[in-house]
């Protein structure tokens, strides 16, 4: 067993408590980095609801490889574990499942995994790095350690995550390994990670924009390319907040083609009734200020920024709003535009695209396609679901099922 996160625990105890020797190999001095900063380090565990609900979050091709495993262990599974562990979770009206609210939440997950793991009789070597395999097909030989030395066994299970956070341990290098072998996969792409824009406003970090929805253009004013419904927060250099990482591998992809561009719908975008509720406030309320109804909708720090560019002062009464300042308000207000995103950075995603193709894999035994005893799981397979503990249940039940070896191929 290689990897000592999510699905490599889970996979070890499960092929422990099937009777078998498992080793474990983790190349950190700890085991679990990347769980331990999971969710802010409040460990969003999984997203409650059964299989149907689980797969309908991820795109089709994956949602029916992940089918076998999500059956295998689900949500409830993963949590009835926990809580005997005393492990408690609980539900948010989202639908995210935590475990409870106290100091080290994420730690004590990890802690009850490896109980699990350590119960089953697996034995954990920690500061065992791995930098090669070695053999072919149809049967891996051994694994290569830093050190030099060389370890055989029956059957290997790879787990070493995706190329995210590599402080964490989490390099991408066993995606070079398996295709030096003729395992094919696609390359590392960032994926719910924060955006940073090519003209940033650090004087707006920690400013919210809600209820509305990032948008994705073809450039200034083009065509919509993608949307998502959710909240942002700037950053000193971007945005983040759940719908930047959800949009974020859309956006990477558009920049790299050339064309992107960026803006926050607020509200529905309407700017027929936006312009009629302007007009009527010319009407009804001639000496409400242009600060004072912007504010309404806008955090106070980015009223004087819209007030700029539509040429008008805060102070300007909407008796005097002409029809060139009228048109740009709306235009502004309707969607309020970011601007071009600038690279996308992969080592700063929750998790990242790319990885072992899900057509070189069986999903009812986790085995690679034309190999014996070679078995993935995890975030190194081409999986990415969005925000919300999709992600790591994908783990957890493709380790579960990886760590069956009563089953065969």
């Amino acid at each position: 067993m290689v990897g000592g996160g999510a699905s490599g625990l889970v996979a070890a105890w499960r092929a422990g408590s099937r009777g078998h020797r498992v080793r474990l190999l983790e190349g950190n001095s700890r085991l679990g980095a990347k769980l331990l900063i999971s969710g802010g380090g409040k460990c969003n565990l999984t997203h409650e609801g059964g299989v149907k609900e689980l797969m309908a979050a991820f795109p089709s091709d994956q949602a029916r490889f992940l089918r076998p495993a999500l059956h295998a262990f689900g949500s409830g599974d993963l949590r009835e574990q926990l809580q005997r562990l005393g492990v408690a979770t609980y539900v948010r009206e989202n639908g995210r499942v935590f475990p409870q609210d106290r100091p080290g939440s994420a730690a004590q997950v990890l802690e009850a995994l490896e109980t699990l793991a350590r119960q089953a009789g697996v034995e954990i070597r920690t500061e065992a790095r791995v930098v090669a395999l070695e053999g072919q097909a149809p049967g891996l030989r051994q694994v290569l350690l830093a050190s030099g030395q060389r370890l055989g066994a029956d059957l290997f299970i790879l787990a070493t995550g995706g190329a995210s956070y590599p402080e964490t341990g989490t390099r991408g290098e066993a995606l070079g390994w398996l295709q030096h072998l003729g395992v094919g996969g696609r390359p590392w792409f960032p994926a719910l990670a924060p955006i940073p824009l090519k003209e940033p406003r650090p004087a707006w970090e920690g400013v919210a924009l809600r209820e509305g929805s990032l948008v994705l253009r073809d450039g200034v004013g083009g065509k919509r390319l993608s949307s998502f419904t959710g909240d942002i927060l700037f950053t000193r250099r971007g945005i983040t907040g759940p719908a930047a990482l959800e949009l974020s591998e859309a956006v990477e992809e558009a920049r790299r083609r050339g064309r992107a561009w960026l803006g926050y719908l607020l509200g529905r975008g309407d700017e027929a009734a936006l312009e009629a509720e302007l007009l009527e406030l010319q009407r009804v309320n001639p000496h409400l200020s242009m600060g004072k109804w912007i504010h309404r909708r806008l955090p106070e720090r980015l009223v004087a920024h819209v007030c700029e560019k539509a040429g008008l002062a805060p102070d300007t009464r909407f008796k005097a709003l002409a029809r060139p300042g009228r048109r740009a308000l709306v235009s502004l207000l309707s969607e309020f535009p970011l601007g071009e995103p600038g690279p996308v950075v992969l080592e700063r995603g929750e998790v990242c695209a790319g990885g072992v193709a899900l057509e070189q894999i069986n999903p009812r035994t986790m085995l690679v396609r034309g190999w014996d005893n070679l078995k993935v799981c995890g975030e190194l397979l081409d999986l990415n679901g969005p925000v919300g503990g999709y992600n790591l249940q994908a783990a957890f039940s493709t380790g579960y099922l990886a760590g069956d070896m009563a089953q065969q191929e």
